[in-house]
């Protein structure tokens, strides 16, 4: 594997919330960990939730001794949503403070992948764009439930109201994925800094050139920029070869 990541400010904020970490080599149990973070909970405590989580996150996973990586990455992600909400509910200035996480590993052909809130990860294959994880978000409820058409859930109101974080909450349900990888596919995982400004067409249009990851990465960032930059955007390209 290969793997490039970038993030950005934006054009509209005045700090970064985002936070991602990227190992194309073994931490803990797990050969190799793709991280990208997205903060909620006012700027000082959104950049601070996210960067806790990502540091529990692979504290937890360098010294975890479980051998399945599902269940390392769920001890971490418990560990990791349990002290962040102890935090939260002891400090004022932190109340209410959280971030959604989308993090993943390649082990033996397969990417195992984790997720809470709206980031995203998707895989770019030979033909097609497929997102993996599923937005854990009001607007993406509606959609799912078809109280909500996708078209005009690009612009509700609500489209940033996520209804799962880790930190959140005393208890943590988190999403898990398992895909058979061909040994091709280009892999991303951004926040929704990304996917609020880039439509998949545009996003798979870029992973599927024969750029290396940092010329995708980039090229990524700067589109999200040229659209309207509103958020932190963050991506992680990785090249399944």
């Amino acid at each position: 594997m290969t793997s490039y990541s970038l993030t950005d400010v934006g054009k509209k904020r005045l700090s970064n919330q985002d936070s991602l970490f990227v190992s194309d080599v073994q931490i803990g149990p797990l050969p190799n960990l793709y991280i990208v973070a997205d903060g909620m909970g006012g700027e000082l405590a959104g950049d601070y939730a996210s960067a806790r989580c990502v540091e529990i996150v692979t504290a937890e996973l360098e010294k975890s001794t479980e051998t399945q990586p599902i269940k390392a990455l769920d001890q971490a992600l418990q560990m990791a949503n349990r002290l962040i909400n102890e935090e939260a509910n002891a400090d004022s200035n932190k109340t209410a403070m959280g971030t959604t996480i989308v993090a993943a590993t390649i082990v033996d052909g397969h990417l195992i992948v984790a997720n809470v809130g709206d980031s995203r990860l998707y895989v770019a294959g030979a033909t097609k764009l497929t997102q993996i994880t599923k937005d854990h978000s009001v607007v993406a409820e509606l959609v799912r439930t078809g109280k909500l058409d996708e078209d005009d859930a690009k612009t509700d109101r609500r489209k940033n109201m996520i209804t799962r974080a880790i930190g959140a909450e005393e208890s943590l349900t988190v999403d898990y994925f398992d895909v058979v990888l061909k040994g091709s596919e280009n892999i991303l995982l951004c926040s929704d800094g990304l996917t609020n400004m880039v439509d998949d067409e545009a996003i798979y249009s870029i992973l599927s050139t024969d750029e290396d990851v940092f010329d995708k990465a980039k090229r990524l960032i700067t589109l999200a920029n040229n659209n309207g930059g509103k958020d932190n955007i963050t991506v992680v390209v990785v090249a399944a070869q």
